[in-house]
């Protein structure tokens, strides 16, 4: 829905991807200002997080506090409009992780080093590798977080 551009008003136009900015920021909050899926934090992120719609737009997927998540640019591009995808050990179509009906701890936890996300579960194994939760740039910004005591994120779930 746009507004019209005849229109007198200097209101802003309304698109479908158009995130009003109070949701946005109760969205950023909620998330303490960090990816959801691979705990990437937006404070040394190079542009503003974007956020994602869990149940995709084109799946009829709600512009509502409960179906978005803040995620990092690589999540979000990986992630794209899937819902679901392969568990790379069982081969069956399993459920991508959800930030808002399942807890972060329950389906991944961090290696021994905290430089890499393992997969717990079906979902978390899944979503480990259909997002890449290790990809090299993410794995080598745990190690600088690392080395300055600002990893692993704490978790307040």
């Amino acid at each position: 829905m746009k507004s019209s551009s005849n229109s007198a008003s200097n209101s802003p136009t309304i698109t479908k991807n158009y995130i009003p900015p109070e949701l946005r920021r109760l969205v950023v909050e909620r998330a303490q200002n960090s990816c959801e899926y691979c705990r990437y934090p937006g404070h040394y992120a190079p542009q503003t997080l974007p956020l994602d719609h869990v149940i995709p737009q084109d799946a009829d997927g709600p512009t509502t506090l409960e179906n978005l998540a803040q995620s990092c640019q690589g999540c979000n591009g990986h992630k794209a409009a899937r819902t679901a995808t392969l568990d790379p050990v069982t081969g069956q179509v399993v459920p991508l992780f959800h930030p808002r009906q399942q807890r972060w701890n329950k389906h991944f936890a961090w290696s021994e080093d905290y430089l890499r996300i393992a997969g717990l579960t079906t979902i978390g194994r899944a979503t480990v590798e259909a997002l890449q939760l290790n990809r090299a740039g993410l794995v080598n910004m745990r190690r600088v977080l690392y080395a300055i005591g600002e990893h692993p994120p704490s978790e307040s779930e």
